[in-house]
């Protein structure tokens, strides 16, 4: 029993976690006034009033960007100390810090690839006809009702 002593310090400190969060949303809901109105159930945007909705959803290059981001802090943030005590690691220490590397290497192939950093136009394989070269109006504009539209004499 002498082994799980030292666990009840961290069990306690978990459970009263999760006292603190549920006391909190409780007594929230319970001491809140519950007045809702439009103005209050309307969207804010730094004092602007929206007219309209967006006309498009926010660009899923943003957060691969982000993601790229965050990986290169915590690698230089897993660096640091691997730096400070390199001399002591040795061998050991290198291929560690080498198969990091590898793994952070991997992760950012992998969004450049999705084309993470592909802000300009899209690229095509084959390039897009233009309305010259495929569609006219001959081609492309059927006239109904009107004489000779079908081939008929009028």
């Amino acid at each position: 029993m002498g082994s799980l002593d030292s666990y009840i310090p961290i069990f306690l400190l978990i459970v009263l976690g999760i006292a603190f969060a549920g006391l909190s949303f409780v007594g929230s809901r319970l001491l809140a006034p519950q007045r809702p109105t439009a103005a209050k159930e309307a969207p804010y945007e730094c004092g602007i009033v929206p007219t309209h909705e967006p006309s498009s959803r926010f660009p899923v290059r943003f957060y691969l960007v982000a993601m790229i981001f965050i990986i290169f802090d915590i690698e230089v943030i897993f660096l640091f100390p691997w730096a400070v005590v390199f001399r002591q690691l040795h061998t050991f220490g290198l291929v560690e810090v080498l198969v990091f590397a590898a793994a952070v290497f991997v992760s950012f192939v992998y969004l450049i690839s999705n084309g993470a950093l592909d802000w300009g136009p899209i690229k095509r394989i084959r390039p897009v006809a233009t309305a010259d070269e495929v569609r006219t109006t001959a081609s492309t504009v059927r006239r109904h009702g009107s004489p000779g539209a079908s081939g008929e004499a009028a």
